[in-house]
């Protein structure tokens, strides 16, 4: 069975779509099988920021009403397969029908990380049925923190227990400033267990959108391996000195 996990954040800006795309990316390299599901009705950009754009035929959305079959849903892109979002909501997409969607899926990869939409209702709970684990993004701003800890409390409402903090794109020299919360402060703020730090880099904005890979000493690539190393089961200690 796959590994489930929703990438959540409590607003957004956070950076979530882009550490989905580094995770998948990052856990290809390892050899894994992994399914990208955009669940941002309308606002979908994981087909952009995987340049897959021009391949959408169908999303999970026909997929669940049974108007294609689940294999026709998936495009390939770079190794990472890709289950796009709806550009319209209906009264069709339930809780129970994205577990029974998402289910036809389960066999065929290792992990399917799930992109959630900024907030805490609407498309939020279909993208949180689908899943086991979370991963709850934040910056490590007063703002972001308040809202990330309200996604990981509703996270839990909605029966994911298993939840980790990413802090995205940390600037350490802000927090010297006082202009960001520390590592500790963030975590406390939040009140989940954290799994990663992610600093700021300027090539994540320069060519994720341009659906190019970061250079091999980029800071986010190496932090996003590092995480997808920890979500595969090693025991990558945190690295908190660069931070």
């Amino acid at each position: 069975m796959a590994e489930k996990i929703v990438i959540a954040s409590g607003k957004g800006g956070v950076g979530k779509s882009s550490l989905t795309v580094g995770l998948c990316r990052a856990l290809r390299d390892r050899g894994r099988r992994v399914l990208a599901v955009d669940c941002d009705l309308g606002l979908r950009s994981l087909d952009l920021l995987f340049c897959a754009g021009d391949a959408l035929v169908f999303d999970w959305g026909d997929v669940l009403r049974g108007a294609c079959a689940p294999e026709r849903a998936c495009i390939e892109t770079d190794g990472i397969s890709l289950l796009s979002a709806p550009l319209h909501e209906s009264s069709d997409f339930t809780p129970q029908g994205m577990r029974d969607m998402i289910a036809k899926y389960d066999g065929g990869f290792d992990y399917i990380l799930i992109d959630a939409p900024a907030g805490v209702v609407g498309e939020f709970a279909l993208a949180a049925a689908m899943a086991d684990r979370a991963l709850v993004v934040a910056t490590a701003d007063g703002v972001c923190l308040r809202s990330a800890g309200r996604a990981a409390d509703t996270l839990r409402e909605q029966g994911v227990s298993d939840r980790r903090l990413v802090i995205n794109r940390f600037h350490r020299a802000a927090v010297e400033h006082s202009f960001l919360f520390n590592v500790d402060d963030a975590i406390d703020r939040v009140g989940v267990q954290l799994i990663g730090v992610v600093p700021e880099d300027p090539e994540v904005m320069f060519r994720l959108p341009k659906g190019e890979g970061l250079p091999k000493k980029s800071p986010a690539k190496r932090a996003w391996e590092r995480i997808a190393a920890r979500l595969d089961g090693e025991n990558v200690p945190l690295r908190l000195r660069l931070f």
